[in-house]
């Protein structure tokens, strides 16, 4: 009899802690849904809505069926239902649902103030760094180091090298503003107080030298060769007068090139000579001898200039041989200025980039081949391949009249008169003569031509 009640006991338990759990899992969602609708946000999607399931033992369902009867008599008193369900929610599942339910719907869907304080916050060392401007927070740490080591301006500004090259009124500004301006020293106060300890050591190692450090190792001998222990000990008596990040190497360094410039003590610069003796460059080039210089011969580029030398020779010496040959010279003329006539030139046949002397009483004219040997070769003034081998002959007669006779295919224009193949025409001073689209002038030595026909006048009649 016993047995009986007590199994209906367990079976309602479970019914009730099953009920109990649907009630609750429909209040969250709805709870859930009303929130998001008030704040106006899309909540986070999950994975899985359905919460792990696992067997509770008889203590758990005891205390699910006590927290259902309480939530029911809360409901009817008017006051909010709990969320209550057979497992017990997550610490973050809880928080949602109380925030949820203690904050007031907004009106309009603006930031909370907690996410603005956020925001300022993190732009906070953007804004540092933009109002700095050129100067980065190493150039500033280099600049007061520098001005506590030298209080000089201009030694800073030509001997400490910045990220930039500022000028002397820049170094000028920016110091002066890191001591009166109160919004620029604080912003980079704040930057370099963001460096690394490394880039604050290495900019720490590139301090100037103060004239009481460079009085100490000035004592230092020239002519003894002092070792790092030297400077080590240096830096040990002095600790006040030497800059905190100086090492024995940086001393030894600072003293040799003290001693290359004759700083130190024991040195004395040697004095120009007086008056002009002065050696330049020019004076100490002529007093090297050549002789002594090393000459590193090149072979192969003596072959070169060798076998280019005998070319230049047998050119020469082709051209000296056909010379007495040539009948007309060509030269190249710039302008249309009239042309100077020797006493050897008869007529000029003038082009645009050439001119042709003639020389002798009878010319040919034409395009110059391999094969074709001409006194005058067209090509030289312009394109010439619809040109003739030898395309006309121009004959200076007795009476000293000048006539162009046609050899060639194409006519030839006289003056704008075409001269057929087998014609001839008289040329006078002045005459325009085009062969194939290339115009030249004839211009006669009327000199020349004077006694050329008064020579024939007093032959005639003999």
């Amino acid at each position: 009899m016993d047995k009986e009640p007590q199994g209906l006991l367990d079976s309602s338990l479970m019914a009730s802690g099953t009920a109990s759990r649907s009630e609750d899992e429909e209040s969250l969602a709805g709870q859930k849904r009303s929130s998001s609708q008030a704040l106006g946000t899309i909540p986070k999607r999950r994975s899985s809505s359905r919460f792990i399931k696992r067997k509770k033992f008889d203590d758990e369902l005891v205390e699910s069926s006590l927290a259902k009867s309480s939530t029911r008599a809360k409901g009817a008193t008017g006051v909010e239902p709990g969320r209550c369900s057979g497992s017990e929610p997550s610490s973050s599942e809880k928080k949602k649902v109380s925030k949820a339910l203690s904050t007031p719907v907004p009106p309009s869907p603006a930031p909370a103030p907690g996410l603005t304080k956020r925001m300022k916050k993190s732009k906070q060392p953007l804004q540092v760094t933009k109002d700095l401007g050129r100067w980065k927070p190493a150039d500033d740490l280099l600049l007061i180091n520098a001005v506590l080591q030298t209080n000089d301006l201009t030694s800073v500004h030509l001997g400490v090298k910045f990220s930039c090259r500022f000028t002397l009124r820049e170094v000028q500004e920016r110091w002066y503003a890191l001591l009166y301006d109160p919004v620029i020293s604080k912003l980079a106060c704040q930057a370099m107080r963001q460096l690394h300890p490394e880039a604050i050591a290495a900019i720490q190692s590139k301090a100037l030298f103060s004239k009481a450090e460079e009085q100490l190792l000035s004592k230092v001998g020239s002519a003894s060769q002092p070792s790092l222990e030297t400077f080590q000990d240096l830096l040990h008596r002095h600790p006040d007068a030497f800059y905190l990040s100086r090492t024995a190497k940086a001393l030894q360094s600072h003293w040799q090139l003290m001693k290359q410039y004759y700083l130190l003590e024991d040195q004395t610069v040697q004095p120009l000579p007086k008056g002009d003796q002065v050696l330049n460059f020019s004076d100490a080039e002529d007093l090297i001898d050549d002789s002594k210089l090393k000459d590193m011969r090149d072979e192969v580029l003596e072959h070169e200039l060798t076998v280019a030398d005998r070319r230049q020779k047998r050119e020469i010496r082709q051209l000296e041989q056909e010379l007495h040959k040539w009948q007309v010279l060509v030269d190249s003329i710039t302008g249309m200025s009239s042309p100077d006539f020797d006493n050897q030139t008869l007529a000029v046949l003038r082009g645009r980039m050439v001119r042709y002397l003639m020389r002798s009483r009878e010319i040919t004219l034409g395009r110059a081949t391999k094969d074709n040997q001409i006194d005058v070769d067209l090509s030289l003034e312009g394109p010439a391949w619809k040109i003739s081998r030898k395309q006309g002959v121009i004959k200076l007669k007795n009476n000293g009249d000048f006539f162009i006779a046609n050899e060639g295919r194409r006519p030839i224009y006289i003056d704008g008169r075409p001269v057929l193949c087998g014609s001839k025409w008289r040329l006078s001073n002045n005459s325009v003569v085009e062969i194939a689209s290339l115009r030249f002038v004839f211009l006669i030595n009327q000199d020349l031509i004077t006694l050329i026909r008064a020579e024939a006048a007093k032959i005639t009649p003999q």
